[in-house]
């Protein structure tokens, strides 16, 4: 999940992990649900009570803080529809979760699987991992907007959106030091999602395709 720009080998890194996710926008494309990976089984681990986003909702959400210098901001508000507004609390506790996994420097950071499963898990945990092993961290602000959620005959949703990382970017841990870089088409992102409705109630991102520098996200 490349979400700031990057020193080449590390963005080489995350762009790896995101080819192998594979998630399209059909009705018949099924997550590779059965990768092991560390971490994944401890999503119900460390948890503390939120609000449910449905009456069927039995989970207890993680809680996940950032600190007060990473800034993820979700626009678009509520949608009036429940089920759609859902999905978009639970894919944005994905994205914070995976930002606080790599502020922590912990590729196993429990609310990351809490969230995540198949593909998504094993591109989160590979992208997690490579900051950790370069050394970084993530700070600054990235903005998400235009998100889309629909339905497909199976069950799933599909969740678009794009995002702003003109502001956001990594960080050296030893030094502190903010690697910041010019703005320009790459710093803009479309994500194409896949989310299952697990038995417990959470959106469960599965798969996750990107395309920096699209044209949809340009300002």
């Amino acid at each position: 999940m490349n979400r700031r720009t990057m020193p080449v080998a590390t963005a080489l890194a995350a762009t790896t992990a995101l080819l192998l996710t594979a998630c399209g926008s059909g009705d018949d494309d099924k997550p590779k649900g059965n990768d092991k990976i560390a971490g994944a089984d401890q999503g119900d681990a460390k948890k503390s009570a939120s609000p449910s986003t449905s009456a069927e909702d039995s989970a207890d959400r993680p809680k996940v803080t950032l600190p007060k210098d990473d800034v993820l901001v979700f626009e678009g508000g509520k949608t009036g529809d429940a089920k759609k507004d859902a999905v978009l609390t639970d894919n944005a506790e994905r994205l914070r979760a995976v930002d606080a996994a790599i502020i922590k420097g912990d590729p196993e950071y429990a609310p990351v699987y809490f969230y995540s499963s198949g593909d998504a898990a094993e591109s989160a945990a590979k992208s997690i991992k490579s900051y950790t092993d370069d050394g970084l961290s993530v700070t600054g602000t990235v903005r998400y907007f235009d998100r889309t959620v629909t339905f497909r005959k199976d069950g799933s949703a599909r969740l678009t959106y794009c995002s702003d990382e003109s502001k956001g970017f990594a960080k050296e841990r030893k030094t502190d030091k903010t690697l910041k870089t010019k703005v320009d088409e790459t710093s803009y992102v479309f994500y194409d999602t896949r989310l299952d409705h697990n038995a417990k109630g959470v959106w469960q991102t599965t798969g996750v395709s990107s395309n920096r520098g699209a044209a949809q996200c340009q300002p």
